[in-house]
Parts: C-alpha cells; sequence; structure tokens
C-alpha cells in the first residue's frame, strides 16, 4: 500500500471511531496516526532484518507519541489506539483487524523466554484503559477487556473479562458489535458474587429468627 493510501487510510479510522475529531487535518495531530505510520515504516525494516533502523524508527514514535509498539509485532488494519499514553506492544504480538486500544493498555509477556511470548488479538477485540494482558495466548474474536483487568489465560470469542485476574463471563456467544465501544457498562461477577452472598446471607437471618420464634413458642407451651 502506498503513502497517500496508507495516510487516507489511517485517517478515515480515527475519523469513524473518535467523535473528538473534527476534520482531516487533526488527524496529523493524533498520536494513533502517527505511531502507525512510523511503526508500518519500521515494520518494514524490521522484516528485512535491518533491526537497528527500525528500533530507532519505534523509539523516536516513542518520543513523540507516549506509545511503544515493537517493529517486530504484527498488526493487522483498523488498529485504533485512543489517546494511546503509555500503551505498550510487545515484539511478538499479533493483532488482528479493527481492534481497539485504550491509553494504558499492555500486550506483553511473562518472562525472558524466547519465541513467541506476547498475545494475539483476533479481530474486533477491544482492551479498555489500563489493562494488561500478559502471556502467549490468544483473546478470541468480538471480546472485551474491561478497564483495569489483568489477563493471563486463553479467552474464548465474544466473552468479556474483568478483573484482577481477569475472570470470563460468557455472553450466550452473541458476537459484539465492533463499534460497542463501551469501557462502562461490563459485567462485575465480583460485585455478583457479593450480592449473592449478601442475599443468602439475608435468607439464613430470616430462616434462622423463624426457627428461634418456633422455639420459644415450644417453650411457652411446655411452660
Amino acid at each position: 500500500m502506498g503513502i497517500i493510501s496508507r495516510i487516507k487510510k489511517e485517517t478515515a479510522i480515527i475519523r469513524e471511531r473518535d467523535p473528538a475529531i473534527h476534520s482531516n487535518m487533526e488527524v496529523f495531530l493524533y498520536p494513533s496516526f502517527r505511531v502507525m505510520m512510523h511503526y508500518r515504516l519500521a515494520h518494514k525494516f524490521y522484516l528485512h532484518r535491518h533491526y537497528f533502523i527500525a528500533r530507532l524508527i519505534s523509539q523516536r514514535a516513542v518520543r513523540k507519541t507516549g506509545i511503544e509498539i515493537h517493529p517486530g509485532a504484527t498488526i493487522g488494519e483498523g488498529l485504533f489506539i485512543d489517546h494511546g499514553n503509555g500503551v505498550v506492544i510487545g515484539e511478538t504480538a499479533i493483532i488482528g483487524n479493527n481492534v481497539t486500544l485504550y491509553q494504558g493498555v499492555t500486550l506483553g509477556g511473562t518472562g525472558k523466554e524466547h519465541g513467541k511470548r506476547h498475545p494475539t488479538l483476533k479481530d474486533n477485540v477491544m482492551v479498555s484503559c489500563g489493562a494488561r494482558v500478559l502471556g502467549s495466548f490468544t483473546v478470541g474474536e468480538n471480546s472485551k477487556i474491561g478497564a483495569g483487568s489483568v489477563v493471563l489465560n486463553e479467552v474464548p470469542p465474544n466473552c468479556t473479562v474483568v478483573g484482577v485476574p481477569g475472570r470470563i463471563v460468557k455472553r450466550d456467544n452473541v458476537a459484539i458489535p465492533r463499534e460497542t465501544l463501551d469501557q462502562i457498562h461490563l459485567p462485575d461477577p465480583v460485585m455478583d458474587d457479593i450480592n449473592r452472598l449478601s442475599k443468602e446471607n439475608k435468607e439464613l437471618k430470616e430462616r434462622l429468627d423463624e426457627l428461634e420464634k418456633c422455639l420459644s413458642a415450644i417453650g411457652n407451651q411446655t411452660v
């Protein structure tokens, strides 16, 4: 893809997904646009084993945008990084098409092992701000990672993950539309457990009160 076509494509992606952008000229100031243009160039050098030049370009992008994408990462079309400061994408990370990352997201490894050590994000995945996805596993299509979550294990398609460590919440295998970028209204399994325990505790107290009343009535009759 030529440079003009690439600019038009990246501009369209940002305009589509960020309502704060009011003109094409604003896109040129956008961190996501700048870092992706740097990444595409750095990745070409990386594939041709010009590792120093590739890292030089990527580190320049880090200084300008606050987003660190290793030139060895494999990224599909339509990646959107909203705001983006603090985003880190590791060398062996693989990102599919139409993926959305928010600020502070880390796609990292869990050690100094060699080979594939970073996650794979399939198409239409959304990772909310501050989330950490660590290790060599796959996050399936249409899945969503809640803000601040730490994901350490495989995520099937069409799931939502929240919490530390991340817990999967099934959604009846119904695909989550790509344009659904809601970071707030996510399931909260921890609060669900607390509410369930609270309800059970209330029921036990009511049953205990009834039992005490029965014992008291029996005692009065005996007297």
